[in-house]
């Protein structure tokens, strides 16, 4: 979801010069995906007026020499150059081409004097890397797509990543995690600007949900971070993944890595963007998720197989989540799977979890009362192409599912 500042209203104060908050520059960048590229560029382009949406001027800017080549080859010429900033409130970037490469010093130098100026900054997705390459970032709360925030935390330790949120807003700077949570924050930015009217009329002509709720858990991958396959604490996060069946905590975490808690925690944030305790109770979830779907294992079995230290404990991370029981996450799943491809499934499964007893009630362990934590849409890479889950209208939908536009 988000985090909403009440210093937005403050930001708006300190607009100077030619700056005008209804004035909304897009930086575009060669390389860049065009999905995440043209959801500012329909949110703020159009003319809606006729629907009770206020209208914005769009300035389109190219953040590099031209033409701008952007997903399937496709090329770009951007009206307005980087000089075209200096009459934007609102500057967006929708999202960088490569979490590895630098951005020009000249965008960077012209997002930052628009922020000195009072305008309002917004990254989504990988955008992020463009506003905290600028030093717009440091010491606020941030995201972006969960598959990226471990490399932000990482490189830019002064941010404070949340991947669970679909976007944060803290007032004159805003951030989105992927794809379609770009439209999230987008009709969030009409929506501080116009009210909740406007901002519902814009959401029906785009035929999406004024405000969704929840964050990016239901998304989240079991893959390692990128960065992580050669830190030494990455034998340690994949002995945590094969031995998710049995009970242990943060501490045993530490002692295989050989340091205390404190050193464990600092270093596995700054690695992950998660806190080891959010982090492991995470995959447990994401693995009762998968046996739900794949065994004909009871709840109980689930719960001893994934870690828990009871059925509640599972039935607790779950439902916050997946907001769904176990059970009726099941009953749904298998209403809307053929029976043969869960059979099939549980082959593969049952090769993964080694045989479990019940859990063996180990004292110490504060899994059954951690809040869950890590987070998604869909990025660079996966853009928006439908998964197995996807929604298809005539079949039931997911628990905890969204709801397609």
């Amino acid at each position: 979801m988000s985090q909403d500042s009440a210093t937005a209203t403050e930001a708006a104060r300190k607009l100077t010069g030619r700056r005008r908050r209804e004035v909304v520059a897009v930086l575009l960048f060669s390389g860049g995906p065009i999905f995440e590229s043209s959801i500012p560029l329909s949110v703020f382009g159009i003319d809606r007026q006729d629907a009770g949406v206020p209208r914005y001027r769009l300035l389109v800017c190219g953040g590099e020499e031209g033409p701008l080549r952007t997903t399937g080859g496709l090329e770009l010429t951007a009206p307005y150059g980087l000089e075209a900033i200096s009459r934007a409130g609102t500057v967006v970037v929708p999202a960088w081409r490569s979490i590895t490469s630098p951005p020009p010093a000249e965008a960077l130098d012209a997002l930052r004097r628009a922020h000195e100026e009072g305008a309002r900054i917004v990254g989504l997705c990988t955008g992020a890397f463009v506003l905290a390459a600028a030093g717009l970032l440091d010491g606020r709360p941030a995201t972006t797509h969960w598959m990226y925030a471990p490399t932000l935390a990482k490189r830019y330790p002064s941010v404070h990543v949340d991947p669970r949120e679909l976007f944060v807003d803290d007032g004159d700077v805003l951030t989105s995690a992927g794809t379609a949570a770009g439209i999230d924050l987008c009709l969030h930015i009409v929506r501080t600007d116009h009210g909740t009217e406007a901002a519902g009329a814009l959401a029906r002509r785009l035929v999406v949900p004024p405000r969704r709720s929840g964050g990016q858990e239901r998304y989240l991958d079991r893959s390692l971070p990128e960065e992580i396959g050669s830190d030494p604490l990455a034998e340690v996060v994949a002995w945590a993944l094969e031995h998710l069946h049995e009970q242990f905590d943060v501490e045993t975490l530490a002692a295989r890595a050989y340091m205390s808690r404190r050193t464990f925690d600092r270093r596995f944030r700054s690695l992950t963007g998660s806190a080891p305790l959010q982090w492991l109770i995470t995959q447990r979830v994401l693995q009762a998720q998968r046996l739900l779907e794949t065994s004909d294992y009871s709840v109980d079995e689930v719960a001893g197989r994934c870690g828990f230290r009871s059925p509640v404990a599972l039935r607790g991370h779950f439902r916050r989540q997946l907001g769904s029981s176990p059970a009726a996450y099941r009953a749904a799943y298998r209403a809307r799977r053929p029976q043969g491809v869960a059979e099939s499934a549980a082959t593969v499964v049952e090769t993964m979890v080694p045989s479990q007893g019940p859990p063996s009630g180990r004292r110490g362990s504060p899994l059954s009362s951690a809040p869950v934590a890590m987070a998604a849409a869909t990025g660079p890479g996966e853009h928006s192409l439908p998964g197995p889950d996807a929604f298809v209208p005539g079949r039931p939908g997911l628990p905890g599912q969204r709801s397609a536009p």
